[in-house]
């Protein structure tokens, strides 16, 4: 059992958001800190909590507002936890055309899911990509690192059996 997981389980005080102090002392001297910080506390949690922000907030002098601006802008931040696993569909020119948009709509039947949202059981994460750079393979979508190209609506159930 790690330090972080015993000490949320025995007193209910979860020692990460101390640790973000300390991953904002590493970069406080450092112009354009800001995002770095963010990186190392998603990094950590897998999100961005709220309540981290506001350690970020008072620790680095930055408001809140600035701190929102940033992780919202990006799209690599989330300010929600992400499942197990994150499923992103490219609906890039090629893969749109090839048919992404229907596997798309499948995932999200099938997992009981909207765009951009995670399952109920925390599992699955669904985005939309914009490109994800295999266009020779479209429709192509990845799972975590795991890039599946030539895709059909019916691969959708025995991609998401393979991480059940």
């Amino acid at each position: 059992m790690t330090e972080e997981r015993c000490c949320l389980e025995c007193t209910g005080i979860d020692i990460r958001f101390e640790k973000v102090k300390d991953i904002t002392e590493k970069f406080k001297a450092m112009k354009g800190a800001l995002i770095p910080v963010l990186h190392e506390v998603q990094s950590m949690f897998g999100y961005l909590p709220e309540q981290a922000l506001q350690v970020v907030s008072e620790e680095l002098a930055i408001p809140m507002s600035e701190i929102y601006g940033v992780s919202t802008f990006y799209s690599q931040f989330t300010l929600e936890p992400k499942g197990k696993h994150i499923i992103k569909i490219c609906l890039g020119t090629a893969c749109y055309v090839k048919g992404a948009q229907d596997i798309l709509e499948r995932f999200c039947n099938v997992l009981e899911v909207d765009i951009g949202k995670t399952t109920s059981d925390g599992r699955f994460t669904v985005e939309a990509a914009r490109c994800l750079g295999a266009c020779g393979l479209a429709p192509v979508l990845m799972v975590d690192d795991k890039v599946y190209g030539r895709l059909i609506p019916d691969d959708v159930i025995r991609i998401i059996e393979e991480y059940k």
